[in-house]
């Protein structure tokens, strides 16, 4: 673990020395023209310092003193130079070191050129040069000023390709795919087979169009790809680009918009010309909904430039011309927000959908990520694992492997086996375990009774998911957990099943009150969860009594905020008072169901809570031990605690007894 420390610590070391060094040679250079500038300027200055301008009338009496050595005369200026250092008054004060001399002369005829021969002047007529220092002086500063803007310019742009950013802001920042990258196929990705069977038909026809035109089949101008975030819709675009053969090209919707008006349109138009001198080809802009939000949307209107690419878009993509082989391949997780005109057929002919895996869809994806670690084959049971994992998605499933593999390597193992995998769905889902929280001895058992309340519910109650772990070991936000996981997978839920999940979560304060008769802060997860559940049945799942199969309450879903921010209220208040005292009682309704559990089960909750208070955690085998009237008897440490990673009425079921924090 230290050296994996210290390799990552030389690391960003290194890379901030990088930086340090790449700043210090851009500061380098400008300190390096500025000096230089001070040194000639410094040089001019003293050339000229000792110079000064006299009148004519001190000009005689240096001429009549024979003070003057030598002159060089330019278009009637005299500059002359002292035989001996002068004393002459200048603006700046008395100066004693002046040599240099310099004045205008009315004219200059032979009389002048005589009585210079006679003090014994050696002198000498020149033509007016152009003074090169002088005028680089003068036009140092611009220059100077000039340069540091270009160079600003080219840092706003990125650096590269010099000064020609300036003119490419409206170029596409597509990146062209090439074969010598490397390839990721339809057999790295896993869990999403009917999504790879509709773009393996794409694929198909971007090989060998003339098998689908002989029967009049068009080509569909484009897919969308849509799943919630860590489906792999990314991944899926990536296998297409290595099993398509055709050139690539891939960018993200943000890449589209800049800060200056008609570029985004512009990249669009690029980006499609591009693309018609290689085709067929595809196209791939991942986060859609970044430049296809609906038009119009938004406080006092739209975003102007947003709207100007998507027009540019939608014109590309089905326009007039439209003979072109070019397919566009989109992915976002807000089909919701999209503009309708680019969902219609003839754009995105198709909307795939890419959703979270099922069990055999989980397991390949474990399959495809174990691959590239060291696993201790006799105990890693990736079924288990796969059927333990139910809702997650394939960027989950990535980051459990990579976490037990950081474990392993933590604990200086050869391979990684099956607690290294168990540890590392639990940091996943529940987060690090709190070891610096100590807890007081009331507040492990009250926090034992809860979490044992919540399991015996679940016990007793018919249709309930099992229990899969209890623990009082505090990880993320919670003192303790109660880990259900469900024997197959579900979509729908029955109004007994969601009965008995009100029932379950009511279970930890039901044991809280028959045994301590005092209400705890610990159960504000499960009364919030509870309360929410129960709202659905009433307002829109149409499991209330009293008030029957109706929806209350409609939505307005604010497009430019990408959230629903209210609620129209389409109810009267008669109505208002039925849900709010409809949910009361379903609520009630299943505390007292709990209530009446756990009285008939007394023993089992005493028994269960002191094995918390033992061994911290206990698992499903330890549960039946406890059913069946045996202890549990242990050598080693259990596997710590968990958490599933919602507790929302879905795959898996967690009951949380958080912190007590108000």
């Amino acid at each position: 673990m230290e050296e994996k420390k210290k390799s990552s610590d030389k690391k960003s070391n290194e890379k901030l020395e990088f930086q340090w060094k790449k700043a210090g040679r851009t500061s380098f250079i400008w300190i390096t023209i500025i000096l230089v500038t001070v040194y000639f300027s410094s040089i001019l200055s003293e050339n000229r310092n000792n110079e000064v301008e006299i009148e004519y009338t001190e000009y005689k009496s240096y001429l009549d003193e024979g003070a003057i050595k030598k002159a060089t005369i330019i278009n009637k200026t005299f500059f002359g130079e002292f035989k001996e250092n002068q004393t002459i008054e200048t603006p700046l004060g008395m100066r004693d070191d002046i040599i240099k001399f310099h004045l205008t002369m009315p004219f200059i005829d032979r009389t002048t050129t005589e009585e210079w021969d006679a003090a014994g002047i050696q002198y000498s007529f020149k033509e007016k040069s152009i003074d090169w220092t002088g005028y680089f002086l003068n036009m140092l500063p611009w220059i100077l000023l000039i340069g540091f803007w270009f160079f600003m310019l080219r840092r706003m742009q990125g650096g590269a390709g010099g000064m020609g950013n300036i003119f490419k802001f409206g170029k596409s920042k597509a990146s062209l795919w090439t074969s010598d990258q490397p390839r990721v196929t339809f057999k790295d990705v896993a869990g999403c087979e009917e999504a790879k069977e509709e773009l393996k038909e794409v694929i198909e026809y971007l090989k060998s169009p003339k098998r689908f035109q002989k029967l009049g089949a068009k080509v569909p101008k484009g897919a969308l790809l849509v799943g919630q975030p860590g489906t792999g819709k990314t991944l899926m675009a990536r296998a297409i680009a290595g099993e398509a053969g055709v050139p690539f090209y891939s960018l993200s919707g943000a890449d589209f918009v800049e800060m200056f008006v008609g570029v985004g349109a512009s990249r669009v138009r690029d980006l499609f010309e591009q693309a018609k001198k290689s085709t067929p080809c595809i196209i791939f802009i991942d986060e859609l909904d970044a430049v296809g939000r609906q038009r119009g949307a938004g406080i006092g209107g739209g975003h102007d430039e947003r709207e100007q690419t998507l027009n540019a878009l939608l014109v590309e993509m089905d326009g007039f011309e439209n003979d072109k082989n070019i397919i566009v391949i989109a992915a976002t997780n807000r089909p919701d927000v999209l503009d309708t005109a680019l969902l219609r057929p003839g754009r995105f002919d198709r909307q795939i959908i890419v959703d979270a895996p099922d069990y055999k869809g989980r397991l390949g994806i474990l399959e495809v990520h174990t691959k590239k670690v060291v696993l201790n084959k006799r105990k890693v049971d990736l079924k288990s694992l796969a059927k333990g994992t139910p809702g997650m998605v394939g960027a989950d499933l990535a980051n459990i492997v990579n976490e037990a593999a950081l474990l392993a390597a933590r604990d200086k193992k050869l391979s990684i086996d099956m607690d290294d995998f168990e540890e590392a769905k639990d940091k996943v889902m529940m987060g690090v375990q709190r070891k610096s929280m100590v807890l007081t001895d009331e507040e492990k058992e009250t926090t034992a009774y809860h979490e044992a309340g919540h399991a015996i519910v679940a016990i007793r109650t018919k249709g309930a998911d099992p229990v899969h772990k209890v623990t009082i070991i505090p990880r993320g936000r919670a003192l303790g957990v109660t880990m259900q996981l469900p024997m197959d997978e579900k979509h729908g839920y029955s109004k007994p099943y969601v009965d008995g999940r009100l029932a379950i979560l009511m279970g930890g304060r039901a044991a809280e009150m028959l045994i301590f008769d005092k209400m705890t802060t610990g159960a504000g997860n499960d009364i919030e969860q509870a309360t929410q559940i129960a709202r659905k049945m009433v307002t829109e799942w149409g499991m209330s009594e009293s008030l029957g199969p109706m929806t209350f309450g409609k939505k307005n879903d604010e497009v430019f905020l990408g959230r629903e921010i209210q609620s129209q209220r389409n109810y009267s208040e008669v109505t208002a008072r039925m849900i709010d005292e409809e949910i009361a009682k379903i609520i009630r309704t299943a505390q007292k169901r709990s209530e009446e559990i756990l009285n008939d089960n007394q023993e089992l909750l005493h028994s269960m809570a002191k094995s918390l208070l033992k061994h911290e955690t206990i698992d499903s085998k330890d549960i039946q031990k406890l059913l069946d009237g045996k202890k549990i008897i242990r050598r080693k440490p259990s596997i710590k605690a968990s958490k599933s990673s919602n507790g929302k009425v879905k795959s898996t079921s967690t009951s949380v007894r958080a912190n007590g924090k108000l």
